[in-house]
């Protein structure tokens, strides 16, 4: 198998991100496209079944989602039956959990996210496989909770 064409460095290290996360993004929903889930949509799923019932706010803090496009998914998938909602002890909390049908749903994407999981691990070989998944957990850790100040 040949190797694929490198694209050209970019000068800033937020602009690359941002492509990496692209392609990335875009490798993972063609994968899961069978399913009928958008990448988006199995992110929330494994979420909450790592996080069970979990508030709104800390499902976006937990995932770096702002308020806005977190509303937005988590209302189609009340409308899908995937999750449910109840208020918390304050009104203004709302708690997100699992349905049955949507870990049922979830359940059947796994075996395509965990394929192109599995081949990516591959490409890219244990060492930078582990140090990658190290270093976006630290860059997003300094990123929330620092923001752009030193």
């Amino acid at each position: 198998m040949s190797e694929p064409a490198k694209l050209p460095d970019l000068p800033c290290f937020c602009a690359s991100y941002r492509r990496a996360t692209r392609v990335l993004s875009q490798l993972y929903d063609e994968a899961i496209r069978p399913t009928g889930l958008r990448g988006t949509q199995f992110t929330l799923l494994q979420a909450l079944d790592l996080t069970g019932e979990i508030a709104q706010g800390a499902l976006g803090e937990v995932l770096a989602i702002d308020s806005t496009t977190l509303t937005r998914t988590l209302r189609i998938m009340l409308r899908e039956r995937w999750i449910a909602e109840r208020r918390g002890a304050d009104r203004r909390e709302r708690l997100i959990s699992l349905t049955k049908r949507g870990r049922d749903r979830f359940n059947h994407a796994l075996p395509f996210w965990k394929r192109a999981q599995d081949q990516l691990r591959a490409r890219l070989g244990e060492a930078t496989w582990r140090e990658s998944f190290k270093l976006t957990g630290e860059l997003a850790s300094l990123a929330a909770h620092q923001g752009g100040n030193s």
